[in-house]
């Protein structure tokens, strides 16, 4: 239940070409406090809920446990979130061995676009695509509980 993910900014759009699928996200959180997270979400036609613990140093690790609840439940679950509910859209990339998840963001995040990869070690190789810009893991604003908080368009 150790997320291992490194996340970055994107530098152009030519992940959209090489996309698996394109899926719609919406997302709030109960709890953004620095040492816990608990997000609700919607992902096409399934909801989920998780929590996410604190980062380790690097930024590169941290605790997740994710459950998988209904569409009605997570709706109703959104609508007691903290102020700010995040709306992206999230393409699946595969490079190589590896699969990116582009998250390009809507409303008061439009603008933002953020790749991430999760592996199995903090020094796991990998192919980094050409479209794959500034590396940002552990820079805790780009986090989506931050994000909701204080939008991309304040910054």
């Amino acid at each position: 239940m150790i997320e291992i993910e490194r996340k970055f900014l994107v530098s152009s759009n030519e992940y959209v070409t090489e996309a698996q699928n394109k899926l719609r996200i919406v997302q709030g959180f109960l709890n953004t406090h620095p040492e816990r997270t608990v997000r609700v979400r919607i992902m096409g036609k399934q909801g989920f809920l998780t929590v996410k613990g604190i980062s380790n140093t690097s930024g590169t690790s941290r605790f997740e446990w994710e459950k998988e609840i209904s569409v009605m439940e997570a709706a109703s679950l959104l609508a007691i979130c903290e102020k700010g509910i995040i709306d992206k859209n999230r393409y699946k990339v595969v490079v190589e061995n590896h699969l990116f998840e582009v998250d390009e963001f809507l409303g008061d995040n439009q603008g933002l676009i953020v790749a991430e990869i999760e592996l199995s070690s903090e020094d796991e190789k990998f192919v980094k695509p050409k479209w794959l810009g500034k590396e940002v893991t552990g820079e805790a604003k780009y986090y989506n509980s931050q994000l909701s908080q204080k939008p991309f368009k304040d910054w």
